[in-house]
């Protein structure tokens, strides 16, 4: 094995790291793929041989990296909270449990909205420091400012998650009884039913993407969303759904004739539904490769 190999089967101890630090820092996907090569190619150009910490070296690289697309998005115009989802996690319901709390703690959609609202610094100060655990003087030098002014950021990163973003129920199966209550009342157009297990204050977003004209449609409060009650019975009776975690949280991804349609993501708390995020972008669900 050459120098250059043995470089590359180092990275690859890194990158399942590396990869979940882009994704919580940009909420997509490709382009947390995007960060993690970039981070690979600054490392075959660097002296690798005075590297001492390697995952600390890159974890601080993809971290700049990220900073500077963020901060791209910013100067190309586009609002904190763009007007779509983050790329969705998908995996089967039946995970590792412990597999599920970790992700439903970190990376949960509800979570990632929120982090999108986010200054560029403040989202990198939370999700290195609150999500990572790194110190705020390695978090100073990456945005050039000093570990009391990182500290700072995190803080009030910390206190719009804390007020804004809600806390999921982290027995999977607690969420599970929910949603089916929920789907169950859809399936039956039953309206009452379907308020019973909405909190007051609950949060729908849907992306459909260039389908949906004016982008992510946003309905707040129980009102306004049992008022798409018709909306979730079609839903329900004309799709074949097939039970799911969504960034690790109850949810489910709905077919039709054999190809998908939606993926949608419910966040429970105390024995009730906080929020609903349904991502139908044909492109975007084209991407994730999910099959019937």
């Amino acid at each position: 094995m050459d120098d250059r190999d043995f470089l590359a089967a180092r990275f690859e101890e890194h990158r399942t790291h590396l990869k979940a630090v882009a994704y919580r820092m940009l909420g997509s996907l490709s382009e947390a793929d995007d960060a993690v090569q970039e981070a690979w190619l600054r490392l075959a150009r660097a002296e690798s041989g005075e590297i001492g910490n390697l995952g600390g070296w890159l974890t601080t690289v993809v971290g700049r990296v990220c900073l500077d697309m963020l901060r791209s998005r910013t100067r190309r115009g586009e609002t904190p909270l763009e007007p779509r989802l983050p790329d969705p996690i998908v995996l089967d319901a039946d995970a590792d449990p412990e597999h599920e709390a970790l992700l439903a703690d970190s990376v949960g959609l509800a979570l990632l909205v929120v982090l999108e609202t986010l200054s560029p610094p403040e989202r990198l100060a939370f999700v290195l420091h609150d999500m990572f655990g790194m110190s705020f003087e390695e978090i100073g030098r990456i945005v050039d400012r000093t570990p009391i002014a990182a500290r700072k950021l995190a803080s009030r990163a910390r206190r719009r998650v804390q007020d804004t973003a809600p806390v999921p129920e982290p027995d999977p199966a607690a969420q599970r009884r929910v949603v089916d209550a929920f789907l169950a009342a859809a399936r039956g157009g039953d309206l009452d039913a379907l308020v019973a297990v909405l909190d007051p204050d609950v949060v729908l977003r849907a992306d459909g993407g260039a389908t949906l004209p004016g982008g992510m449609k946003v309905l707040r409060g129980v009102e306004a969303v049992a008022g798409q009650a018709a909306t979730f019975h079609r839903m329900a009776t004309s799709t074949t759904g097939r039970p799911a975690l969504v960034n690790g949280t109850a949810g489910m991804v709905a077919f039709v004739d054999g190809e998908v349609f939606s993926v949608v993501s419910f966040t429970v708390a105390a024995d009730r539904i906080v929020a609903i995020d349904i991502l139908s972008d044909p492109a975007r669900l084209a991407a994730l490769d999910l099959e019937s």
